[in-house]
């Protein structure tokens, strides 16, 4: 991505007892869950597109939502860089509701592939949010929904050599295209993606490139539920990120980024995005708040 600045509530029952797990629980343990996702994936190495180590993320994304009761899509495709061609494949997952309508949530995982950080293995920047929707499938799964939640893992968000021109979110430029020209022009509400979420000192942008509607709708979400310092409002700056693409297409579609990772983001796009710097509690926040949001969005006629 790039910046320019402008100024569970679930219920067990056993033996015919209802025994409730809190809420701020439920966001811990996905936490966690999301945590431990972004450990494997880092164990991987550097994972830019094209990668040996991509191939390989690949393969443990997909088995994991293999086990799960969705529809999986894997988009492969040749992206045109200033490198030449390169192979990339986005990973779409279905969790069907009755009415057609869709919601998303979405994300990337290629890290950066620069030479001048060859030992980037990007625990934030991708592995914060391929983790994320990994735990939200898991959520996900059995749950009776109105709305199809599709999780979407983009290739390709990172630039090859540099963030100009068409060098960056190849994936989500192209997914966006095909939906405007698709089905999904008039089934999907709304896209929530999600980049660098995972920040022990978690602070979200409010997002100026955003659809404003569906952004103060997760922004009063978070809110509601206590989060207003990781959701503080105000507008600070503009990102281009996986969102823009659909935003540009004509749809309703927010990103959640914190970009204030370090004192004056000195860990973005540094071999210091370790998984030291991550928070299992910031994690199960952001997740906490998309699945309010999605649930929201279900209500909306």
């Amino acid at each position: 991505m790039h910046r320019t600045l402008k100024h569970c509530w679930f219920l067990a029952l056993a033996l015919g007892v209802a025994c409730a797990q809190s809420p701020s629980q439920a966001a811990d343990d996905a936490g966690e869950r999301a945590f431990a996702y972004v450990e494997q994936l880092v164990a991987l190495g550097p994972r830019p597109s094209g990668s040996e180590a991509q191939l390989k993320q690949q393969q443990v994304i997909l088995e994991a939502l293999r086990r799960l009761d969705c529809t999986v899509t894997e988009d492969d495709f040749t992206a045109r860089t200033p490198r030449g061609p390169v192979a990339m494949k986005n990973i779409i997952a279905d969790f069907p509701g009755p009415t057609g309508r869709i919601n998303a949530v979405s994300g990337h995982y290629d890290t950066l592939g620069h030479a001048d950080v060859p030992a980037f293995v990007g625990a934030n920047d991708a592995g914060s949010s391929a983790g994320l929707l990994l735990a939200l499938a898991e959520q996900l799964n059995g749950e009776l929904r109105r709305d199809t939640v599709r999780l979407v893992f983009f290739d390709g968000e990172e630039s090859v050599i540099a963030w100009q021109g068409d060098d960056h979110t190849y994936g989500s430029r192209r997914l966006a295209a095909a939906w405007a020209a698709g089905p999904e022009r008039e089934r999907l509400q709304a896209l929530i993606n999600v980049d660098m979420v995972g920040d022990a000192n978690l602070q979200l942008v409010y997002e100026g490139n955003s659809t404003p509607w569906l952004r103060d709708l997760v922004w009063d979400v978070a809110a509601s539920l206590g989060y207003s310092r990781q959701f503080p409002a105000g507008q600070t700056g503009y990102i281009e990120d996986d969102h823009v693409p659909f935003v540009q297409n004509g749809f309703a579609a927010v990103d959640l980024i914190d970009f204030d990772y370090g004192l004056l983001n000195r860990y973005w796009h540094t071999e210091q995005d370790t998984l030291d710097k991550l928070s299992p509690e910031s994690l199960g926040i952001v997740l906490r708040v998309v699945r309010e949001t999605l649930r929201e969005l279900e209500k909306r006629p």
